[in-house]
């Protein structure tokens, strides 16, 4: 979790501490695995990681943020919805440098990892891998409306919904169960195995976040 700095008059800030949730934080997702946050910074505002754990920081809009770990010189960059950023064990802090809100989601990682480097193995064709280390697995999934995706595969995940779309998973005993995601939503998901079916008239955009 982050802590928050407002950058206000005189040179006064205001730091909360590593455990208390700020006004514009909101816990969606907390287990054995992952603590998942979604936070909005206002123009000029800081979010401070503290570094106790790496993370992946995913991207809800268009903006401009400044990473800065340590007394070292950073530049501002553009960053787009649905980008992704892993944060290393290492104190940084990310600044709101555009001119209205950013949000984001940030996952931490509560395990310890591991050695195994999965790639595209078990996921569907059109799954592209945007970030794999020894924390983490990241795909980015976009499912026309009205197609099906064959057999694939899925660790536990978090799902950043960024497009929704109404959704039936085919499981390999025949089975079929509703998946729908709404836009906006930030969901925990078990590993599965099944057939995807997108039956709604609106394409599906998600990052799948995979921890070790």
């Amino acid at each position: 979790m982050s802590n928050r700095t407002w950058l206000c008059g005189a040179g006064l800030t205001v730091l909360l501490a590593v455990n208390v949730l700020a006004a514009n934080q909101t816990e969606k997702i907390r287990n054995e695995k992952v603590l998942v946050v979604e936070e909005t910074l206002g123009p000029g505002e800081v979010a401070t990681f503290s570094g106790d754990r790496a993370g992946v920081l995913v991207y809800l809009d268009d903006g401009t943020a400044e990473l800065r770990s340590g007394p070292e010189r950073s530049v501002a960059t553009a960053v787009k919805r649905g980008d992704v950023v892993f944060q290393p064990t290492q104190a940084r802090t990310m600044q709101n440098k555009g001119a209205g809100d950013l949000r984001f989601v940030w996952i931490q990682f509560l395990g310890k990892g591991g050695s195994e480097m999965w790639g595209n193995t078990g996921l569907a064709p059109n799954y592209k891998v945007v970030l794999e280390n020894q924390y983490v697995r990241v795909y980015d999934i976009r499912f026309p409306a009205g197609t099906s995706e064959p057999l694939h595969s899925h660790h536990d995940r978090v799902v950043v919904c960024l497009s929704g779309a109404e959704l039936e998973h085919e499981l390999p005993d025949g089975r079929r169960e509703t998946s729908s995601l709404k836009t906006g939503e930030i969901v925990w998901r078990k590993a599965a195995t099944h057939i995807g079916h997108n039956l709604g008239k609106t394409d599906l955009w998600v990052i799948a976040v995979e921890p070790k």
